[in-house]
């Protein structure tokens, strides 16, 4: 039976779940099946929230925060040659921002540039950008504040005259756009989070998604505890080549799948949040 709405007493929520049977039955679907690290269901949801962005490759991961924290990891791999981010190179963000867009970058030794932001959007003024840059400026990495995007025109125009990274902090802008463009399209790397209070969720849960191959491999090179082997969970040897490699010193013929060619995580998820969050994507626009 509903409550009676009483103005200025009755509690509205700001935020929260919604759901109803199929999100229950795909995570029940995941329990009888007895699967229930990263599998089918992760699949199906990268799969399709590939067709939705209209990007290459997704990642999922545990949660918003962590995808942030894959995202800039990724970008400091020894692959990137000269590129790559390193100790003492310098990020533009903001500090109206969640800590989590921030805390990546100082834990790898980067130091935060912040640019303030503009009352009526929240997001950063793009007009002080440009002076804010220096030699050692290498990314720019920051949220569509609350969903509404930042001014990517003039942010793409810098990241393209001074060779810098742009990672698209989409926690909350899943589905908005701009210039016709959904967001976490135009960046390097996007991420996003699918926390309850979010538009959609899988409980906990984030994304990390690109369309530029090297930059995925060493996302899931960071993703998934450093590994060089690229196996799905729970494969062996789809390269047909497991003991045929000869890396640095190791021994020629030595188990490719245990060869870890960076200091990664294991950030995974389940695939109760895969099932729940492939449910809740079928009506992201209707959430929207």
């Amino acid at each position: 039976m509903k409550k009676k709405f009483i103005a200025g007493e009755t509690y509205i929520p700001v935020s929260g779940k919604v759901f109803d049977k199929e999100e229950i039955n795909n995570a029940i679907k995941v329990a009888k099946d007895g699967w229930w690290t990263e599998g089918e269901f992760a699949l199906k949801f990268e799969e399709e929230f590939k067709k939705y962005l209209g990007v290459k490759y997704v990642s999922l991961v545990n949660s918003g925060s962590s995808a942030n924290l894959v995202a800039l990891a990724a970008l400091t791999s020894d692959i990137f040659g000269e590129k790559r981010l390193k100790a003492g190179d310098e990020f533009i963000t903001t500090p109206v921002s969640f800590p989590t867009t921030v805390n990546p970058g100082i834990q790898y030794g980067l130091k935060p540039v912040f640019i303030d932001a503009k009352a009526d959007t929240l997001n950063i003024d793009p007009k002080k950008i440009e002076k804010a840059i220096t030699k050692k400026t290498r990314l720019i990495m920051m949220a569509h504040t609350l969903g509404k995007p930042f001014d990517l025109t003039e942010i793409m125009r810098l990241v393209k005259k001074y060779d810098l990274w742009l990672i698209e902090d989409c926690c909350d802008a899943l589905g908005s756009k701009y210039d016709g463009k959904i967001l976490g399209t135009i960046g390097h790397i996007a991420t996003f989070s699918f926390y309850p209070a979010h538009q959609i969720t899988m409980g906990e849960g984030g994304a990390v998604v690109t369309s530029d191959v090297l930059i995925n491999k060493s996302i899931r090179r960071f993703r998934d505890w450093g590994r060089d082997c690229w196996c799905g969970t729970g494969k062996d040897d789809t390269c047909k080549r497991r003991f045929d490699w000869q890396l640095g010193e190791l021994p020629e013929g030595y188990d490719h799948k245990y060869i870890y060619s960076e200091v990664g995580y294991n950030l995974k998820l389940t695939d109760f949040q895969a099932a729940i969050g492939l449910a809740q994507l079928k009506n992201l626009p209707e959430m929207n």
